[in-house]
């Protein structure tokens, strides 16, 4: 019997088990479970799944190699200076400091006010954006953790890394189901970690940080004219 993990929050599927609970008996092969069944735990659909391979089976993935440091630091946009400040407020809010945490979110709101809308900005781009991100990108900053010892950078990854695979299933939902997808329910996202949710109410914990649901903000919908 086979293991399949959820690429997105780790939920497991193990065939020999099944999930008695939800009418799944034990048993119950993979291919045989429905094509539109979703994880229990994040929703996420079956293609985010992916065969557990055990420990003495697994081959190890070439690394890529790290790229050259420029000669000099390029500057940040404002966009990306607006990105850091409110990750560094979040950081103090966990660190239960409150004055600085308030300092950096208005450094935030600062430069995202003075970010420029892209001209290109649609969600067929976001989309290839997403996807080079999770293709090559990710490899990248997780070599160059792994090889400076990095543990916070690695354990960030992992977190951005699930939510970025559960940004990618959302828009391949979106653009399959257009509109209609975001049409009488709420879109919720995990002020720590950054999970995204839509439905009518956000679950108990978030399933990759595990900090309690009232850390999740609803998105407010845009007023059309």
């Amino acid at each position: 019997m086979k293991k399949y993990v959820c690429m997105i929050c780790g939920f497991i599927y193990d065939e020999a088990i099944g999930i008695p609970s939800a009418g799944i008996a034990a048993g119950t092969k993979w291919e045989d479970l429905p094509p539109n069944w979703v994880c229990p735990l994040c929703g996420a659909p079956k293609s985010s799944f992916k065969e557990k391979m055990e420990k003495n089976t697994e081959v190890e993935q070439p690394k890529d190699v790290l790229p050259e440091e420029p000669e000099e630091l390029r500057p940040l946009s404002v966009g990306e200076m607006s990105a850091l400040c409110s990750n560094l407020a979040r950081g103090c809010e966990k660190q239960y400091l409150k004055e600085e945490s308030a300092l950096f979110t208005q450094l935030a709101e600062y430069f995202e006010r003075k970010t420029p809308v892209e001209d290109r900005a649609n969600m067929e781009n976001l989309h290839t954006l997403v996807q080079k991100n999770l293709q090559e990108e990710f490899a990248v900053a997780n070599n160059a953790a792994e090889a400076m010892a990095d543990r916070g950078a690695k354990r960030a990854l992992v977190w951005s890394e699930k939510v970025t695979h559960i940004l990618n299933s959302l828009l391949s939902r979106y653009e399959k189901e257009e509109d209609a997808f975001l049409l009488h329910t709420n879109v919720y996202v995990c002020e720590t970690c950054g999970f995204i949710y839509v439905g009518e109410a956000p679950p108990e914990v978030c399933p990759i940080c595990k900090v309690p649901n009232w850390k999740m903000s609803r998105v407010e919908r845009r007023q059309t004219v």
